[in-house]
């Protein structure tokens, strides 16, 4: 082969090999990238701008710190009485195959554990949640761990952000900022869950069945009547005949307990995740008190 056919040949070769392995994000939602493309002991530093995307590092060498920061609504923009409060809800689910590193959450200078290398596969990883406030932002960071054959090793997973004005985090797994997610809500937060979830349904408890691999109560529910979802959570052949199921983490320790309630809740990656959740009578009564002061932050159809 001539010179000039030899060294187009390596041109062509050294495209490919740079295209295959060297990092991208074409859309700021989702980054996918490699770890044979990164100098020794470097730290990539990555920043999408959407509320929800991916993250697939192949092979891991060194460590990413990915910055997520989306627009999202401002507080203004949220019902009645919202009030300048609210947090940022980060939820970020580990692929079932999520290996080759370790996931930090980066708060105040320190990093904060959120899935290791090499989950048991006999507990799948779930997900995991984090509230931040809105001038902190949500910072990640990855740190591949040492192994001599870093073939088939993927560190992916989704993430999901959104802004909460004036509400308290509903009920997901939250293994970072701790407790307080299973304690009832009062009547401010009822009456404030009414109008910001993404799911406000009437029904009744046909079941509760724990998946202890996953940390996770799954409430089947009977609705009665379908307010508002902003996917089809309920459904069904007929308007009474609607079903759907609501998710917890066990140790919430849902049991099924008879009559009416109100399930309110946000979407995570598809899943209905709890919220609040009172007697349908308790959430009547809140109602109509603060309607006859005049202090209801959204209105409800009535029966």
């Amino acid at each position: 082969m001539p010179p000039f056919r030899v060294y187009i040949a390596w041109i062509q070769l050294w495209l490919i090999f740079d295209t295959a392995f060297s990092s991208y994000s074409e859309d700021q939602c989702s980054w996918r990238g490699s770890g044979l493309s990164q100098p020794p002991g470097s730290v990539e530093q990555i920043a999408l701008r959407c509320s929800e995307g991916s993250l697939d590092w192949l092979y891991p060498k060194g460590a990413l710190r990915l910055a997520l920061s989306p627009r999202l609504p401002s507080p203004a923009a949220g019902p009645r009485g919202a009030g300048p409060g609210g947090h940022i809800t980060a939820c970020i689910r580990p692929a079932e195959s999520f290996g080759g590193a370790q996931l930090y959450l980066e708060r105040g200078g320190v990093l904060e554990l959120l899935a290791g290398d090499r989950p048991d596969p006999a507990r799948p990883p779930g997900v995991l949640c984090v509230h931040r406030r809105p001038e902190e932002g949500v910072t990640l960071f990855l740190q591949a761990t040492p192994h001599q054959d870093i073939s088939r090793r993927i560190a992916a997973f989704r993430y999901e952000l959104r802004g909460d004005w004036g509400t308290r985090p509903a009920l997901t797994s939250d293994p970072v900022s701790g407790g307080g997610a299973c304690r009832p809500c009062n009547d401010t937060e009822i009456l404030m869950a009414v109008c910001t979830s993404d799911f406000v349904v009437r029904g009744t408890i046909r079941s509760v069945s724990d998946d202890r691999d996953l940390q996770t109560s799954v409430i089947r529910v009977a609705a009665s009547r379908v307010f508002r979802q902003k996917r089809v959570l309920f459904s069904g052949a007929g308007r009474l005949a609607k079903a759907g199921e609501v998710r917890t983490p066990l140790s919430c320790g849902v049991r099924p307990g008879p009559g009416s309630f109100l399930f309110t809740g946000r979407v995570r990656f598809g899943e209905a995740w709890l919220g609040c959740a009172p007697r349908y009578r308790d959430f009547r009564r809140a109602y109509d008190l603060a309607e006859g002061a005049g202090r209801i932050p959204c209105e409800l159809p009535s029966d």
